[in-house]
């Protein structure tokens, strides 16, 4: 029997009564076998996810703040009893929710802290659905650097094989040194790719609160088409450019085993939502851009040299420089007498920038130096653009009608994407033309 594994987001899970509707949908298929939860997110707009306030009490306790903690704990304690008291079973939460508390007193730790919020939500799952629930700190390993363990896949395949059905809390494993690890917010996402991987499903179904994937941001472009299908390559580009509808990482257990993964929307289960494939169909390289992302608040720092190209290792000197400083950059366009490092803004705080600016005048004695701050990237992505002649011609003619100065461009080798920066004010305006040039 096909196997189909399903995560649900927070908002899938923030109150019993649709954690009930969750219910409904995992019986609809007899195939969905092992369903992965978030923690509660919000229930409205000005409420909090309890993932922000379990942090909230971890940073209580490393402040030595208890009268804090126990404020903060109280609307977590009361937001799970509510859902216990929804879903008409009564599981001992309470019971659980003080051992928790007090572990969060005693200084269990931030990961720790934050990870009970999938535990308990895994907790309520289990017993509405009188499945079997299996902690994610027996089948997810962490490596000593805190990236994903590849056995956690064997491993995780060992225990679930004992289960026919099981829920599995997202979001946290168990680390090198034998404690509770999370991985970065969202992370449930790369839980549920770990379990499809492991028991060698035949589908990844994630559940969220939109039908799929948009061709750009809907608080951009008003009501932007839908985006039936897309490959592994494009997610990944559109998801690290801001379309974070899914974990840029979760694709990376499923990919190598050929998984597909579907979104979809809890509260319309009737949408055939996206699909996430190895390769893209003809169908869907008719058009040649599939969506449009940006991404704001970049620094370009353009260096300009004489013969550049002749001078050996000019490129690996200007780089040891970030190196030395922790800073990671994103895109490395050049020129034969140039080159531009794009470097997101959160690496060059604290007065990194102008040590950063000093120590490669000193590496590389450029002739010219100088940045351009507050950029904005915008990637436009698409399988079909390589074989579709005069996309750029297309894009650059919009941006140009548009009225938008292009500072950068930059052109992956798989021809996937062509990326330009803007200043951070034409953004959106550049979003908007790119969509309405290739979607009207």
């Amino acid at each position: 029997m096909a196997i189909k594994v399903c995560k649900f987001g927070g908002t899938s899970m923030a109150d019993g009564n649709v954690i009930l509707s969750v219910a409904k949908i995992v019986k609809a298929e007899k195939e969905r076998r092992y369903v992965v939860v978030s923690a509660p997110g919000k229930r409205y707009g000005a409420d909090v996810k309890v993932t922000d306030l379990l942090y909230k009490c971890a940073e209580a306790v490393e402040a030595g703040n208890m009268q804090e903690l126990e404020a903060c704990f109280g609307k977590i304690r009361a937001r799970f009893l509510h859902i216990e008291k929804e879903i008409g079973k009564d599981i001992g939460l309470d019971v659980e929710l003080s051992e928790i508390e007090e572990k969060i007193k005693d200084g269990a730790g931030a990961a720790y802290a934050a990870s009970r919020g999938e535990y308990l939500a895994a907790r309520v799952m289990s017993a509405v659905l009188e499945v079997p629930f299996v902690d994610a700190t027996e089948i997810i390993r962490f490596k000593e650097d805190g990236t994903l363990d590849e056995a956690s896949f064997a491993l995780a395949g060992k225990v679930l094989a004992a289960y026919e059905k099981a829920v599995i809390p997202g979001f946290y494993g168990l680390g090198a040194d034998g404690k509770v690890k999370t991985f970065s917010r969202g992370g449930s996402d790369i839980s549920g790719a770990v379990v499809a991987r492991a028991v060698k499903a035949s589908l990844y179904e994630n559940w969220t609160d939109v039908s799929g994937f948009y061709a750009c941001d809907p608080r951009i472009v008003n009501s932007p088409r839908s985006i039936p299908e897309l490959t592994y390559q494009e997610l990944r580009e559109l998801s690290y450019m801001g379309a974070n509808v899914l974990h840029a990482e979760s694709i990376f257990p499923v990919r190598s085993a050929g998984i597909p993964i579907r979104i979809c929307n809890t509260f319309r289960p009737e949408d055939k939502g996206t699909d996430i494939v190895q390769y893209a169909t003809q169908s869907a390289c008719e058009n040649p851009v599939t969506g449009i992302a940006g991404k704001k608040d970049f620094t370009v720092i353009f260096l300009e040299k004489s013969m550049m190209n002749a001078e050996v290792g000019f490129a690996g000197k200007v780089l040891n420089v970030l190196t030395e400083n922790r800073v990671s950059f994103e895109h490395l366009p050049s020129g034969i007498d140039t080159m531009s490092l794009v470097i997101d803004n959160e690496y060059l705080k604290n007065g990194v920038l102008e040590t950063v600016l000093t120590q490669i005048k000193e590496a590389v004695r450029p002739d010219k130096i100088y940045t351009h701050e507050n950029i904005a990237l915008v990637a436009t992505v698409g399988h079909g653009m390589a074989n579709n002649i005069g996309t750029s011609a297309r894009l650059f003619k919009a941006l140009s009608e548009a009225g938008i100065n292009v500072i950068m461009i930059d052109q992956g080798s798989s021809e996937l994407n062509i990326i330009v920066g803007v200043d951070n004010k034409d953004c959106n305006a550049c979003i908007n033309a790119i969509y309405h040039e290739f979607f009207n």
